[in-house]
């Protein structure tokens, strides 16, 4: 079928809100799957320290990032270790940027896989994505794994110094041209209508904004099990497939161990919560 919704997504692999938002992003995407058209745009959130100031969350050095990840855990329901700031800071969020979008030149879902990996490195395991050093480990261990989509990383390497650093300039302008400022910033456009979405919000927001400008579009498939979640997304928190689909933790939880029981997951171990993964290679969220 033709896509009937083209949606332009604003986002920063260090911005908290934007890792809040996953869930419901994910779900959007994988029930609405090809009647959906989607774009990435890298936002540059952090150029330097010297350069960037939220006045709205009083955030003008990394210290004062802390309190604002403990807020977005707190509100969200997914884990997030804000002790980075204090730990190891980063010291811009392009290279980042840079990276997601190398990846993105070797496809959208790759691209998107790879960006919520790093979300995954900064949010969870206090990995500095500024450091191109983390960068390129991260990338390694990604093309190394069964469970993402491949990774050529040798392209990976040589796009990270031209191609993608030409395809971040041309985000940068993009997201100075519309003067977007807060993120995750969503640009649906459908049937000469256009709307935008500021910041987190539920999935019944999505929903309604999608009915808005396409009352015709539909979603391709009912909502996801937790485990047909996991087995389209890869490496996931409970926490976060609860949150996609709106469901009591427990009662997920239970019904991801089942799985593992029955052979289709693994568990994994964390110390900010219980992951899990297929235990068969990737297939790929419909699109």
């Amino acid at each position: 079928m033709a896509h009937q919704v083209h949606i332009t997504y604003y986002t920063d692999p260090l911005c908290v809100w934007s890792w809040a938002f996953e869930p419901q992003w994910r779900r959007l995407c994988y029930e609405f799957g090809a009647a959906l058209s989607l774009e990435y745009v890298l936002a540059g959130m952090i150029p330097n320290w010297q350069q960037f100031a939220d006045p709205l969350n009083a955030v003008s050095q990394p210290a004062h990032m802390g309190p604002l990840w403990f807020h977005a855990r707190q509100l969200s329901g997914l884990p997030v270790d804000e002790l980075i700031w204090v730990d190891d800071p980063p010291a811009s969020s392009f290279p980042a940027c840079i990276a997601v979008r190398a990846a993105l030149r070797q496809g959208l879902l790759l691209g998107a896989a790879f960006l919520h990996r790093l979300r995954t490195a900064v949010m969870l395991e206090r990995r500095n994505v500024a450091r191109d050093d983390v960068l390129l480990d991260l990338a390694t261990a990604f093309a190394a794994d069964p469970h993402q989509p491949a990774l050529d990383l040798d392209q990976f390497r040589a796009d990270l110094t031209t191609a993608a650093v030409d395809d971040f300039r041309t985000d940068l302008k993009d997201v100075r041209y519309r003067d977007i400022g807060r993120f995750p910033t969503l640009i649906m456009r459908a049937n000469g209508r256009a709307l935008m979405i500021v910041g987190f919000r539920p999935y019944a927001a999505l929903r309604e904004a999608i009915a808005y400008i396409a009352p015709n579009c539909q979603p391709q498939q009912p909502p996801p099990s937790a485990l047909d979640y996991v087995a389209v997304y890869g490496l996931c928190t409970a926490a976060e497939v609860a949150c996609a689909l709106e469901r009591d933790i427990d009662t997920v939880e239970a019904e991801l161990a089942a799985a593992v029981d029955a052979g289709a997951l693994t568990m994994l171990q964390h110390t900010q919560g219980t992951h899990y993964q297929p235990s068969v290679d990737f297939r790929p969220c419909p699109s």
